[in-house]
């Protein structure tokens, strides 16, 4: 590690570009290794074809069982009364849950419909402080004409309605919501030091995203997460994201995308070694604070926060779950390519969380204080992810055709035929972990029960004969894209996603 410190602190640009190439490169030569791997080398894809496939089998059914397990904890704590709870708990008067919401230029109605779920909050509205966080390149006429909406509409449902405006174009920034919460956090602070009944220690703030709803219990189950915690400070709380405000309204493709996500997002609670916060959580003010809130010069935030804790802690930081739903609109706009658009950006932006790839990987060789091998796993973990996401499809889709197609001999052979029958062994049992991910979202839809009957037939088959499209077109084509850019060192701006 001593060389590798050195190497960092001798040549930090150098090192900085090689670790971005890093996820691309990667993606690409495992993408391209059964084509001219068949020409010189069949032998070792075939056995690197039977390791993935075998990898995906137990990353398959290990997902569709972690799915399953948090699905029953969400069903259970959606139907528990949390209120006799909270009244045992002589702290709760004391707890304040401040709600960062950016937002450029999404309509009224979205931001309304948020705050609607905030002011619905069984804990009490009297303990939430929506802070509206605007963007001043949106426009003063767009901004006021929000706030006017916004201050009509709960004038009297919080005991705080904060509104700031995120200046446009500050040196060293990058336009998106890292920066624009960093700012309301920076405004939030000047107020936390002189506001009276305002306890930093009693203080949490969540990140969310302007369309999310969080079901009436996520604030009093955050609470009593808080209260009872030993390390309350060393804690971030996710919640269930399920993209299913809109999941009726969006084009098939799109919809078993979307569906598909959100099992992948229940599964992910369950893991309780390697859960991560997602587009909307929670943690302590002082947590935030100690980390001198979230960095201005990043696209992806989510996991950019948990590694800033962690590594900030020595290693103390764990994301801790919220078995409770915490509902988001899938990407929609008008019309289906417009929607068809808006998907392929936003997981273009999602995948281009490999861009933090070089910033974890230099922080897990810089850092002295966090136990080693906690602190490779995590990594780890976030780099199968990066890296493998768009490798996924490829492999298990035209791996074999293409070891077919550019050395036919090869698959006549005694090894080719083991390869054929491994294959046989170990993908048919991931169709069992498909039909697990097709249960757990139907019991997962909150408006499954009111559908027709033939929405009710058709949404079972969609997800059972559209995956492998939706998953080329939604997950391997826009992540290979992000690597792509981020190879070649053409940077993603920040886009948002339409709201209707």
């Amino acid at each position: 590690m001593d060389f590798l410190r050195s190497v960092l602190n001798k040549h930090p640009q150098a090192s900085q570009r090689f670790l971005e190439i890093l996820p691309g490169f990667v993606s690409w030569n495992m993408i391209l290794f059964p084509v001219w791997g068949a020409f010189f080398a069949p032998k070792a894809v075939a056995l690197f074809l039977m390791v993935f496939y075998v990898y995906w089998l137990v990353k398959s059914l290990n997902t569709a069982l972690m799915a399953w397990k948090s699905q029953g904890k969400i069903r259970d704590d959606s139907e528990k009364d949390f209120l006799p709870e909270l009244k045992a708990e002589p702290e709760v008067p004391r707890i304040k849950h401040i709600v960062i919401i950016p937002t450029y230029k999404e309509p009224a109605h979205t931001l309304i419909r948020t705050l609607e779920a905030l002011e619905a909050q069984s804990l009490g509205a009297q303990h939430i402080i929506p802070v509206i966080a605007f963007e001043e390149r949106a426009g003063e006429e767009i901004n006021a004409a929000r706030e006017t909406a916004i201050r009509e509409r709960f004038s009297e449902s919080f005991s705080h309605l904060m509104f700031t405006r995120h200046p446009a174009s500050i040196p060293g920034e990058v336009v998106g919501k890292s920066s624009n919460m960093a700012w309301a956090a920076r405004e939030l602070q000047k107020i936390v030091e002189t506001e009276r009944g305002w306890d930093r220690n009693y203080l949490t703030v969540t990140s969310v995203d302007s369309d999310v709803c969080f079901h009436a219990n996520y604030f009093a189950s955050l609470t009593l997460n808080f209260l009872r915690s030993k390390n309350r400070h060393r804690r971030i709380w996710q919640g269930a994201i399920m993209f299913y405000n809109n999941i009726d309204k969006i084009p098939m493709v799109m919809r078993v995308f979307n569906r598909l996500f959100t099992v992948i997002s229940i599964s992910g609670l369950g893991r309780e070694n390697g859960r991560m916060n997602f587009s909307s959580y929670s943690l302590s003010w002082r947590l935030l604070e100690h980390i001198g809130f979230w960095d201005v010069d990043v696209i992806p935030e989510d996991f950019r926060v948990f590694f800033k804790s962690y590594f900030a802690t020595a290693g103390e930081v764990k994301v801790e779950p919220i078995w409770l739903p915490v509902m988001a609109d899938a990407a929609e706009a008008d019309g289906f390519w417009s929607t068809f658009v808006n998907t392929y950006e936003q997981v273009k932006r999602w995948a281009w969380g490999a861009s933090d790839d070089s910033y974890i990987l230099k922080r897990w060789i810089q850092d002295t204080h966090a136990p080693f091998w906690d602190k490779t796993r995590r990594v780890s973990q976030i780099l199968e992810i990066h890296f493998l996401w768009p490798v996924n499809w490829f492999i298990l889709m035209i791996g074999i055709p293409l070891l077919q197609l550019v050395n036919p001999l090869f698959m006549l052979s005694g090894l080719g035929q083991d390869l054929m029958t491994l294959t046989g062994w170990t993908l048919l049992p991931t169709i069992f972990a498909l039909v697990v991910f097709l249960l757990v979202d139907l019991r997962s839809q909150p408006n499954f029960k009111n559908l027709s009957w033939g929405r009710k037939v058709l949404y079972p088959l969609e997800m059972l004969f559209i995956t492998p499209i939706s998953s080329l077109i939604f997950s391997a084509i826009p992540s290979l894209d992000a690597h792509t850019r981020l190879l070649a060192g053409k940077y993603l701006e920040y886009r948002v996603t339409e709201k209707v």
